[in-house]
């Protein structure tokens, strides 16, 4: 009796401890859903012809378009960490590092669209290795090490890599043209130029390379005034101020990066932002490009996307120049982790450029920001709520909260959602995504400006789309993209959100971080077999026709989105450059080919998107149980009214 009394106490404490972990957690998401998942009305007028007029605030916050681009991305001749990385031989690494893992959440949710984690290997996914490692740190706190099944893949034929256990640091590389000269920017500038100014922008947004600035660390013993006449290539500096100069010869201004996720090799040795001497290093840095251009320069960003190259750098050792042992991964979230001491040294950083750039800048009102990256998460299932507050805790405000007395404009940068399941991020089947694995949603957009400006209106700042874009080699989604995502910044600016302009990511075709040649991100393809010959795609000319009007029409967002529904009702394929498990989680890092994966029939267009429920067990029983019957015959809505179609046949 004794023995059945305590296994019923024991049942009874098991049910207790269940119920209010549920409870729990549908108390959490029932806080999560009304900040971030009520349904909105969106303030565009449908009816209305054009849906959007950005040219109605002319004068002094007159809005801009832009194209944006980084010199990771485009410069030929310059080795800097990234060549490094990608020239590694794979082979020199620990086994481990060969092993694909699953996408963390977190570290997801850090990367722009393009930024990925260690690159897995191409093929087909079915005879890879399962993951032994799996980093997840910046959700739990710690590492978890998953045991993977054995079995060996299959050797392929003709790869420069020799065993396939020995995977290379950047995908889609080493099997293209000459991916060691990018997209030449660095000696044909006009190239892509004079692609930009053909669109009508007005902004221009390009970076100056650290390490090619100054290639070596300044020597210790002495003055840093003969440190830095010895190891600084004022010759860059030259050719830097000159191709500002043929920006602003084409008539566009210039929004200048000083540290686009590209750390000088030197740095990165002992430690890059974990040190504090990157912050005097990278201040004799702003100092240079400051006092060459600084009366060139219309909008200064000392800083892109920083808790995306912390977390991808020295948290999961996934780019170059961090080299994090179990340690630091294992502890990286914790206050005293290697994530928020890197972060606080990167502000410390902007802090000071900030006061330099203002004092010694020749212009009536440099305008200094950052470029921040946002995703929207939301959760998959009612346990995965956790782990989606603690991502965005620390990386949607946190970073801009400790730069925020030293803003002239808050930029941001946003590409899409991601779901987080687990400790992972789940493709959605229903949901549309770039080649590179990223939602597309973009109401996530409109709603991260509204959150925003809540928070900082106290700033009386404005804010700056400093990147938006899709990887679309086909170019059939990157058109209703642009538009939706255009009406979102329209909306939220008749929501009384202070937006300046807007700038697409990119001109070209370029080299997408630890992604590689993969993910096509240009309104313009370039084809490497050809000496990088450029082909405007579609794309290049509706983004062409909105900026010079100014306007969306409604036969512009209707033609785009009518050519989308063709290609998702046909079922035709489109390149993935994501392998999935039998699970649903996308696996980390790109392919050096690309899966195929048909366009999704969903109206994802601003302002129609459905938020779908909870996918956990729990909640679809709970649906099911609690749903009318009748709305199992719910009529779908239509993914275009009769108005649109109409409009389309006149036209």
């Amino acid at each position: 009796m004794a023995v059945v009394a305590l296994f019923v106490t024991a049942t009874k404490l098991a049910g207790l401890l269940a119920t209010l972990t549920v409870a729990a957690n549908v108390f959490s998401f029932s806080r999560y859903r009304k900040k971030n998942l009520r349904p909105f009305r969106s303030p565009i007028d449908e009816s209305s012809d054009p849906l959007a007029d950005f040219n109605l605030n002319e004068g002094e916050d007159g809005f801009f378009f832009g194209l944006a681009t980084a010199p990771a991305h485009v410069e030929d001749g310059l080795n800097d960490a990234w060549l490094e990385f990608a020239q590694e031989n794979p082979c020199d690494k620990p086994e481990s590092q060969g092993d694909r893992q699953t996408t963390d959440a977190i570290m997801g949710s850090a990367t722009g669209d393009g930024g990925s984690q260690p690159a897995a290997p191409s093929g087909n996914p079915k005879k890879r290795k399962p993951p032994k490692i799996a980093i997840e740190a910046m959700i739990r706190g710690y590492a978890k090490y998953i045991k993977g099944d054995t079995g060996e893949e299959e050797e392929e034929e003709e790869k420069p890599v020799p065993n396939e256990e020995c995977h290379h640091n950047v995908a889609a590389w080493h099997n293209v043209e000459h991916p060691e000269e990018r997209i030449k920017f660095w000696s044909d500038p006009d190239t892509e130029l004079k692609l930009a100014k053909d669109t009508g922008i007005s902004v221009f947004r390009m970076g100056i390379d650290w390490s090619r600035v100054m290639p070596e660390e300044p020597l210790n013993g002495l003055t840093k005034t003969v440190s830095l006449v010895l190891i600084v290539n004022y010759a860059a500096l030259e050719r830097y101020k000159w191709i500002i100069s043929r920006v602003r010869s084409y008539g566009m201004k210039v929004m200048l990066t000083l540290f686009h996720h590209s750390l000088p090799p030197w740095a990165g040795e002992y430690g890059g932002w974990k040190v504090e001497k990157t912050v005097d290093y990278f201040l004799d840095f702003t100092r240079l490009v400051v006092d060459s251009v600084s009366d060139m320069i219309d909008y200064w960003v000392p800083f892109n996307e920083p808790h995306v190259f912390c977390m991808l750098t020295y948290c999961a050792g996934a780019w170059p120049g961090g080299h994090p042992d179990m340690l630091e991964v294992a502890t990286s979230a914790l206050p005293t982790g290697v994530f928020k001491q890197a972060m606080h040294w990167m502000a410390i950083a902007h802090l000071k450029a900030y006061d330099y750039i203002h004092e010694k800048s020749t212009s009536s009102k440099p305008l200094v920001g950052v470029a921040h990256h946002v995703s929207f998460m939301r959760p998959y299932g009612l346990f995965d709520v956790p782990a989606v507050t603690l991502a965005n805790s620390m990386t949607v405000f946190p970073y801009v909260d400790s730069i925020s007395d030293k803003l002239d404009f808050i930029g941001i940068n946003y590409y899409g959602q991601e779901v987080v399941c687990g400790a992972g991020l789940k493709l959605v089947e229903t949901d549309e995504y770039s080649e590179s694995g990223r939602g597309i949603y973009p109401d996530g957009l409109y709603r991260m400006l509204l959150q925003f400006n809540d928070r900082y209106k106290h700033l009386n700042v404005p804010f700056i789309i400093t990147e938006n874009g899709v990887s679309d080699e086909t170019d059939v989604i990157r058109r209703p993209y642009l538009l939706e995502h255009l009406l979102a910044v329209h909306a939220a600016k008749i929501m009384g959100v202070r937006v300046l302009g807007y700038l697409f990511w990119t001109i070209s075709d370029n080299w997408e971080w630890a992604d590689g040649y993969g993910p096509k991100f240009g309104l313009v393809a370039v084809d490497r077999a050809k000496d990088l010959a450029r082909i405007p795609r579609p794309s290049y000319h509706l983004f062409t026709k909105v900026v010079t009007t100014g306007k969306i029409t409604r036969y512009d967002r209707a033609r785009a989105w009518h050519q989308l529904q063709i290609a998702a009702r046909a079922k035709k394929m489109r390149s993935f450059y994501r392998a999935v498990n039998k699970d649903g989680l996308m696996y980390a890092g790109g392919l050096d080919e690309p899966i195929q994966r048909p366009y999704v029939e969903r109206d994802w267009r601003f302002g129609h998107y459905e938020m779908e429920g909870l996918q956990d067990p729990i909640c679809r029983l709970w649906r099911f149980m609690t749903r009318p019957a009748t709305l199992k015959f719910r009529k779908r809505k239509p993914q275009m009214d009769e108005e649109d179609e109409a409009l389309l046949a006149l036209q």
